[in-house]
């Protein structure tokens, strides 16, 4: 049941000029009036007139912006915004996004006064109804991270959600999550108001105006092409929604954004009052994709009813309210919406074209983030940085593989669903699968292998016993311990008692050469540690950006005195390339090479790893002849080239070797035929993951992020201050090492937490200190070396009386009582900084521990 009155939008309160004047069409088409002639040049053109482009244009008018051109080719807010629900809700599990609605919320509350315009806005707040306990411990986990940042929210009981709303039929709730100052608002018309109060800042806008093609000129934005004429630019923004993927491939250097849009007549249900009745809608099970190539279409329009279809939300509607049987059905709506490959909106840079921005995306959340990701996309293009993390929503997470149209046909009707589904942790998407894949896939997968997808690279989670049921583990969901407990275990114990395998064929790599010392001196230039070392020698260090915030986390192993390796995480991939490209310096003498797909990894762990190696290169591999941190070209079998280095970014010994790619099943079979009579076994991901987090060490787009400097989490010895030239970075790390840090990566070890019975930690509790919230965790795992869970996370310390953030001592840290909020239930837990003193002397020699390792998935 969809009552809408959107579909004759009514421009209320102020009527600007720009409206009056760009109105040179009757509905029949026929010219009324001359348009307003565009300009020949502009700093920015936003393409794009709804929620999304008029808020950049506004908040890039606040910040100062004021040449600045927006272009809709239809009406302004005739595009997928017209059809929004208008639900402002901030319960979002995701952090940044929880920031940008509450930003939204705030915004669009103040924004009727700002401009005149009638925005529609009523705080009504929201009800989120549990029909199942594992929905309600969903619900209590953003409750807690609501709580914390300072939104209004409870837990509360059937009978309480009956007195909020008395139709609602209670009898299979168990609970449900009432966020008070959630709000509506009239969509359309908070697109008008935006768009109001830029025209007034200076931002001219022109309806009726298509983009066809954005100019390119050596890797940068110069100009777009419309149907009225050319504008010379600096800066593009594409905020095109249903049509910013064609548009993105339609310029001389493609854009890939990875979004398609969807049909969105129904599914799981929302319930909001709409003048005088109800409106309701959802998501349904069944999506169909709907594509836009070779269509003319200006703005959206309802497209044909489908009862068929709607029928599955209908029924839910009247379980859920059975008194509205009664009532009338109005108008049944069927409007496309544009959803992304992993459910969050797309922002940023692209990593081909320089000055092309993107906001797009929104996955039928518009209006909820239309406000904050307007903010951090102009923050961004002023500043050269939002005032946030927004890695979870940069366009370069994403690779052009995501950007294939049968990927994104197959995905977004696995995506549609998820909106509403129940999402536990560690759940994997099943469309889009087996893209990217080790030589070895078969191999593994043949053994047990269970996988996970990063980058849209296929990743072992953990090897499934023979004798295991393999369907009743790919099908275990939960929040508390999982049914693969045991098997990660052994796996763990193996790499701490024997020798383990670890496909990590996912690393990103590069390879940096140069004719003279211009490679040396760039990557010195753009990393924090000193690369300047001797041949063979592998260095930890980060890439920091201005504010000495990681922009990568990664390892480099110097070749020869001209050539360097260099491994980064997996997502790293576009992100990095593009960092280097925009970076480095424009020398035809240095070159730089993606060799991902080059070589495949594996990791060989535990204490027997070098006696593995050594009986298989006939070299031997002790710490006296292969000192930690060091890297050589090696034969392993019958194949010569092998890079091998004494790293294995867990703590534990052992080694990586970089294998080229037609080796990798003949080095794979070498290792498990030699390694057997040492008790060899696979191991994947989550033993890993538990090695890396009891030893403390971080991992990039996860506990390390480009607000994180190597000061705030212990890595000071991984930056050289004095190594006699200049660095990225260097100049906010003397302040930090100056004037102390404002937060501080910490363990904590659970005290009191049963993991058979309590629910498990996984990241995002929020962590108090003496009673007083101080942060959050960023990773968990459980340690079976320590039979507690370990979590990683960052505290801080703000004064109490005044909330002015003050400097983050070792005693702060130290003198502290601790808690861990998991889903409203706090647990005490120890907290101890990096570096520490060994946890497990009594279990292991103190020289088998790296102490300045990084994780890198």
């Amino acid at each position: 049941m969809f009552l809408r009155l959107l579909a004759d939008v009514r421009w209320r309160g102020a009527d600007p000029k720009w409206r009056s004047a760009a109105r040179c069409r009757s509905a029949s088409g026929t010219a009324e009036t001359q348009p307003v002639p565009l300009p020949a040049e502009a700093r920015v053109v936003i393409c794009g007139g709804g929620i999304t482009g008029t808020s950049v244009a506004y908040h890039l008018a606040k910040l100062g912006w004021k040449d600045v051109v927006l272009l809709e080719q239809g009406r302004l807010a005739a595009g997928t915004t017209r059809f929004c629900a208008g639900i402002v809700s901030t319960a979002r599990p995701v952090s940044i996004e929880l920031k940008m609605a509450d930003y939204s919320n705030k915004l669009y509350q103040q924004l009727e006064q700002e401009t005149g315009v009638q925005t529609g806005y009523v705080k009504t707040g929201s009800v989120s109804l549990a029909q199942t306990q594992d929905r309600l411990i969903s619900l209590k986990r953003i409750a807690s991270s609501l709580n914390v940042s300072g939104i209004p929210c409870e837990i509360i009981s059937p009978k309480q959600v009956a007195q909020l709303h008395p139709l609602i039929n209670i009898h299979d709730l168990v609970g449900a999550m009432y966020v008070p100052e959630d709000a509506l608002v009239l969509s359309a018309n908070v697109s008008l108001a935006l768009a109001t109060a830029a025209s007034r800042n200076g931002v001219q806008i022109h309806e009726r105006t298509s983009v066809s093609h954005v100019s390119v000129q050596k890797g940068r934005v110069t100009g777009v092409e419309t149907d009225r004429g050319h504008i010379k630019c600096q800066y593009f923004v594409n905020c095109a929604g249903q049509w910013a993927y064609e548009l993105g491939h339609s310029g001389e250097e493609p854009v890939n954004i990875p979004l398609r849009t969807v049909v969105d007549p129904d599914g799981r249900i929302y319930i909001r009052n709409w003048q005088g009745g109800i409106l309701s809608g959802g998501f349904e099970k069944n999506p169909k994709p709907l594509f836009t190539e070779g269509r003319n279409q200006l703005e959206i329009h309802n497209l044909q009813e489908d009862w068929d279809h709607f029928e599955p939300l209908l029924s839910s509607l009247l379980r859920r309210m059975p008194n509205l049987e009664a009532l009338q059905i109005m108008q049944l709506v069927n409007c496309p919406e544009s959803f992304t490959p992993d459910m969050r909106c797309i922002m940023g840079e692209s990593p081909t074209v320089r000055g092309y921005f993107v906001l797009a995306g929104m996955n039928s959340a518009g209006i909820s983030y239309g406000g904050g990701a307007g903010k951090y996309l102009a923050e961004w293009m002023v500043n050269g940085y939002p005032s946030e993390n927004v890695w979870p929503l940069d366009l370069k997470r994403f690779g052009t593989l995501q950007s294939s149209r049968t990927f994104l046909r197959h995905r977004v009707m696995e995506v549609m669903p998820l909106i509403c589904d129940l999402k536990v942790p560690r759940w994997d998407f099943q469309t889009g699968r087996q893209l990217r894949t080790s030589p070895l896939y078969d191999r593994l997968d043949a053994q047990g292998a269970r996988w996970m997808e990063k980058h849209g690279f296929e990743r072992v989670k953990y090897f499934v016993p023979p004798g295991k049921d393999l369907l009743d583990l790919d099908q275990s969901k939960t929040f508390y311990k999982p049914d693969w407990f045991d098997i990660v275990g052994s796996e763990v114990k193996c790499c701490k008692e024997a020798v383990c395998v670890i496909d990590m064929s996912s690393f990103t790599k590069f390879e940096i050469s140069s004719t003279g010392d211009q490679a040396l001196q760039s990557l010195q230039y753009l990393f924090s540690n000193d690369l300047d070392v001797p041949v063979g020698h592998v260095v930890h260090t980060g890439m920091l950006n201005e504010n000495g915030g990681y922009e990568n986390d990664c390892s480099i192993a110097r070749l020869s005195k001209r050539s360097f390796f260099m491994i980064s995480p997996t997502d790293q991939q576009v992100h990095c390339w593009a960092w280097l490209k925009n970076h480095l310096p424009e020398d035809s003498n240095l070159t730089i090479e993606d060799v991902t797909w080059k070589y495949t990894a594996l990791n060989l762990i535990g204490p027997r790893a070098v006696d593995v190696l050594s009986e298989l290169s006939y070299a031997p591999m002790t710490p006296e002849h292969f000192p930690s941190f060091f890297c050589k070209e090696m034969s392993v079998g019958y194949a010569n080239g092998i890079r091998v280095m004494s790293i294995t970014h867990t703590g534990e010994p052992g080694f990586m070797l970089y294998i080229p790619i037609e080796y990798a099943l003949h080095v794979y079979n070498e290792v498990m035929n030699m390694g057997q009579k040492y008790g060899i076994r696979n191991a994947g991901y989550y033993a890993l993951r538990s090695l890396r987090i009891e030893k403390f060490f971080a991992f990039w787009g996860q506990d390390l992020d480009a607000f994180t400097t190597p000061m705030e989490c212990g890595r000071e010895f991984q930056v050289k201050l004095e190594k006699g030239m200049e660095f990225v970075g260097q100049e906010a790390l003397l302040e930090q090492k100056q004037n102390g840090v404002y937060k501080r990566f910490t363990m904590f070890i659970l005290e009191d937490h049963d993991t058979d019975m309590d629910l498990w930690p996984w990241w995002g509790e929020p962590i108090f200190r003496n009673g007083r919230y101080v942060g959050k965790t960023t990773s968990s795992a459980y340690s079976y070396t320590l039979e507690r869970h370990v979590c990683l996370g960052f505290v801080q310390h703000f004064d109490e009386k005044t909330g002015e953030e003050l400097v983050v001592t070792t005693d702060f840290i130290n003198q502290g009582e601790y808690e861990i909020d998991i889903a409203g239930q706090r647990f005490q837990a120890k907290a101890k900084l990096y570096p520490f003193s060994s946890l497990f002397a009594q279990r292991r020699r103190k020289d088998e521990v790296e102490l300045s390792g990084y994780q890198r998935e």
